[in-house]
């Protein structure tokens, strides 16, 4: 079976012109104007290298080095009060300069603050894991390699989470398909009947807008009803809308389509 490949330049020439939609920036403060963060950044900047420090809506960013991130959480964890690891993941910047930027959202109860920590890594290069200072990445670093096949080095358990073991490609790259590829279109079944099912069952159909109202085993489109397993000849009336089966509903009228009003009003 073809396995897929990532096209080219697909950010220049997406199917969908709003899935690499970037939203115009919002207004960024120094972050030497907060008390609280310009503090937190003295401490960080005197032992680490900071490449840029910023406010923005609210919270301070700050991007550091890849290889100085277990020393800035471990400090920001002993030392600031930044004591929970909220969330990390990867942004996917590979069509633009081939890189993943890592971030990770810091929490600090007693502050009331929070800092996200940010650093970029070539397509390829594996991130160091921070699991042993703050539990909740495992799960966390485990979906980033499902998800965009970045590895973290000394994880205790680096296989896949969402996705099972043996899928191939990584669903939250951009260049993946947003219905799956070839190979998922023939998973389930290759898995659980064979290849030699194909041709009987078909490929697996990922489109979630896809409607066939000829489908009458799965779905039956509203206005074109037909009982289940009916065989479909393409010329069948359209009937009328029916949102009850004959006898109703106790205690509740059956909608009549021709007795309905549209209320134009939103006051009313």
């Amino acid at each position: 079976m073809r396995a897929y490949k990532p096209k080219d330049n697909v950010q220049a020439k997406a199917y969908y012109t709003d899935r690499f939609y970037v939203s115009p920036q919002v207004p960024r403060q120094d972050a030497a104007s907060d008390e609280v963060f310009a503090k937190d950044l003295e401490a960080i900047s005197s032992k680490f290298t900071v490449n840029d420090s910023y406010i923005e809506v609210g919270q301070m960013v700050i991007y550091i080095n890849a290889s100085d991130i277990y020393g800035v959480l471990e400090l920001m964890r002993d030392e600031l009060t930044y004591t929970q690891l909220t969330e990390m993941s990867a942004i996917d910047w590979i069509a633009k300069d081939n890189t993943f930027e890592i971030f990770y959202q810091m929490l600090s109860m007693t502050k009331r603050k929070r800092i996200r920590i940010k650093y970029s890594i070539r397509n390829g290069q594996a991130v160091d894991s921070v699991e042993k200072l703050f539990r909740s990445a495992d799960w966390s670093e485990r979906e980033m390699f499902d998800m965009f096949g970045i590895e973290a080095n000394n994880h205790p358990f680096m296989k896949r989470i969402l996705m099972p073991y043996d899928w191939q490609g990584n669903p939250l790259l951009k260049t993946y398909p947003l219905i799956g590829d070839e190979f998922a279109a023939w998973y389930e079944v290759d898995k659980i009947y064979g290849k030699e099912a194909r041709e009987i069952i078909g490929p697996e159909l990922r489109d979630t807008a896809r409607i066939d109202r000829y489908d009458s085993e799965r779905f039956a489109l509203l206005g074109h009803e037909v009982p289940k397993g009916t065989k479909i000849t393409g010329n069948e009336p359209k009937t009328e809308k029916a949102y009850q089966e004959e006898g109703g509903v106790f205690l509740i009228k059956k909608y009549d389509k021709d007795e309905s009003t549209i209320v134009d009003d939103p006051q009313r």
